[in-house]
């Protein structure tokens, strides 16, 4: 587990892994990590509705993965990591199991095979 990174329970992770199973989510945030952006600037790469945009939104942010706020005229948006760093330590966990299994896989495969008795 990453030092100093929050625990999520089941609830929270299955929120998390929701919203982060769409591409058009996913696109969203890898653009929030260059910084905040407005709504409409969110918007623009993709050919869908703003109301469509808007409902992405509200997913990212019922799973606490966006904070909105509204500055002057437009609505600007930003990246929570929490929920990431939450997803994150329970991936990690099977990593380990993953990287054992497959060292053990690699040290079964890279033994001379058996020989063969004669009937």
């Amino acid at each position: 587990m990453r030092a100093g990174t929050p625990r999520a329970g089941p609830a929270e992770l299955n929120v998390t892994f929701a919203a982060l199973s769409d591409p058009t989510r996913r696109a969203i945030l890898a653009r929030l990590v260059r910084g905040e952006a407005s709504v409409g600037d969110l918007a623009r790469p993709f050919d869908i509705s703003l109301p469509a945009i808007s409902r992405h939104l509200r997913v990212l942010e019922r799973a606490r993965l966006i904070e909105r706020r509204v500055d002057a005229q437009r609505r600007v948006c930003r990246l929570r990591a929490e929920p990431l760093h939450a997803a994150a330590n329970w991936i990690d966990r099977y990593q380990v199991f993953w990287e054992e299994r497959l060292d053990n896989l690699a040290a079964l495969l890279e033994q001379p095979p058996p020989k063969r008795r004669k009937r």
